[in-house]
């Protein structure tokens, strides 16, 4: 972070840089100590909070709006999964002794763009002086119709699981950013596994189709297998994965025949920030044209089963898939 100029101090830094992003009336310009939120009758509050740690989730030279973006959109996608639209947000943010202001002015650019593009504001925070390190905490609040939340519980045998999107990009980007994988199959696709790291698409077009349709929903975070075990622990059931019905980008798919350690990335790497559900086999077509309307694909890739434990992965011929864990774990 290459210093530019006299810094101001920390409420100098708040004014110039957060102040303009708060422009709710119930953040009082960041001037008091609490917001005021009022939303909507017949709606209920959804919170939802994820931090986000240079050298965990991003690396410490990651372009500063990128990191803004990260930070933001991984809480959108968890309201989303619940079926929930954003109000608005707040932002813990831990800086670093070596911060600068063109740091800072871009940090808040990211800010301001994805505030204008998902329709929310900064309700207020807080700032302090990291030991170790940039740290965010963001809390994003959204709002459902009253009991409409949709909660990782609720799936039973006999439905059917369905993703959005494209699976294990973000993984394999990691990959590639840390030098474990030979990038070299999957060409110029290789920008956009990067890229699906860098900027998770909080899936928020499918929030309302998700309420009508599903019976449990998750955003996949910490990766496919890991993700889908904690609706089945939390809904008292087990699942069967086709791993041949899980949706692949191109250059996935590429990386994939050129390299068979990839099949483990897609399956148990996290930072997808794609939305999972469960739902009956008969709302799936439904389902499916509510996400194409709000121009997101989605793919069935397995059902849920009776029984307790793990979901259990097979392939084309119908052999169990052995998977040395399921998910990333931070501890």
């Amino acid at each position: 972070m290459p210093e530019r100029g006299e810094r101001p101090g920390e409420f100098g830094m708040i004014a110039r840089y957060l102040r303009p992003l708060a422009d709710d009336p119930g953040a009082f310009g960041l001037t008091d100590d609490a917001a005021l939120l009022r939303p909507e009758p017949g709606f209920d509050l959804v919170l939802t909070k994820d931090m986000v740690a240079a050298g965990v989730h991003f690396f410490p030279d990651d372009p500063p709006e990128s990191i803004a973006r990260k930070a933001l959109r991984v809480n959108l996608s968890d309201l989303a999964a619940k079926g929930a639209a954003p109000i608005g947000y707040l932002l813990g943010l831990a800086l670093p002794a070596d911060w600068t202001e063109d740091w800072m002015a871009a940090f808040s650019a990211g800010l301001a763009e994805d505030q204008q593009r998902y329709g929310i504001p900064l309700l207020g925070g807080d700032t302090v002086k990291s030991p170790d390190g940039l740290m965010l905490s963001v809390t994003a609040l959204g709002q459902v119709p009253a009991g409409g939340i949709v909660r990782r519980a609720g799936a039973s045998a006999g439905d059917v699981i369905v993703v959005s999107g494209t699976i294990g990009d973000a993984a394999l980007g990691l990959r590639l950013r840390l030098g474990t994988l030979d990038g070299s199959a999957a060409g110029e696709g290789a920008a956009h596994l990067l890229d699906r790291y860098l900027h998770p698409q909080p899936r928020l077009g499918l929030a309302e189709a998700v309420r009508r349709f599903a019976t449990a929903s998750l955003d996949i975070s910490d990766g496919l297998i890991g993700d889908l075990s904690h609706v089945t622990r939390t809904s008292g059931v087990s699942a069967l994965v086709e791993a041949e019905r899980i949706p692949l980008s191109d250059a996935a798919r590429a990386l994939m025949a050129a390299d068979p350690t990839v099949l483990a990335s897609v399956l148990t790497g996290g930072d997808d920030y794609e939305i999972l559900t469960t739902m009956p086999a008969d709302r799936f077509a439904d389902y499916e044209a509510a996400a194409a309307r709000a121009g997101i694909s989605v793919a069935r890739i397995g059902r849920i089963v009776e029984g307790e434990g793990a979901p259990t992965v097979i392939d084309a011929a119908g052999e169990e898939i052995t998977l040395g864990r399921a998910s990333h774990d931070h501890f």
